[in-house]
């Protein structure tokens, strides 16, 4: 494997030999350095990445949006206290276009659309078991703007069920486990 000296010095030498082709052939060369792939957690807010559809947790802790920094659309997690991109596996698949994200209270909860095999589908991502899963697997309607209750429970969305754009609400059920500040009393 060559080191940055090499290669600097192979850049230099196609520059002197051919001239202005040979300065593209370095630029080549030089940008060739490294991982192509860049880094969620390197980067910060505000960079030349396209950043768009910005979601808030309830306790304004984090920030869910839609970036293109890794060359596709996806969604990443923004902590605004620690300044840095949130590590979260399992969030869409390679290749998986998301968007509409929607936090709950502290962030431990997370929807946004992708694409299941053409149609967009709700995803639901628990951070604290790094774990996504399809909620609208057997739905067959068109569906857009998921958002997350505070507590994590109800998940509502804008369906074409009736030919029209109406809401829907999807209950996540009585027996889940609710995003809750820790000792904050539920009744």
């Amino acid at each position: 494997m060559k080191t940055g000296k090499k290669i600097a010095k192979k850049a230099i030498a196609l520059i002197t030999k051919r001239g202005f082709f040979g300065l593209f052939l370095a630029i080549g060369l030089l940008g060739g350095c490294g991982d192509s792939t860049p880094q969620l957690g390197s980067v910060s807010l505000n960079s030349r990445y396209n950043d768009q559809e910005p979601a808030l947790s309830g306790d304004g802790k984090l920030l869910a949006l839609v970036t293109n920094r890794n060359g596709i659309s996806q969604i990443a997690v923004y902590s605004l206290q620690q300044k840095r991109f949130l590590d979260l596996p399992g969030l869409t698949r390679n290749g998986q276009i998301a968007e509409s994200p929607s936090l709950s209270r502290t962030g431990r909860y997370l929807v946004y659309l992708v694409s299941d095999r053409g149609r967009p589908a709700i995803a639901f991502y628990d951070r604290a078991i790094a774990k996504a899963d399809i909620l609208t697997t057997s739905y067959r309607n068109w569906i857009r703007n998921p958002k997350i209750s505070p507590d994590g429970r109800y998940v509502v969305f804008e369906t074409s069920r009736r030919g029209q754009w109406d809401i829907e609400v999807l209950d996540r059920g009585p027996d889940i486990e609710l995003d809750v500040i820790d000792g904050t009393p539920l009744f």
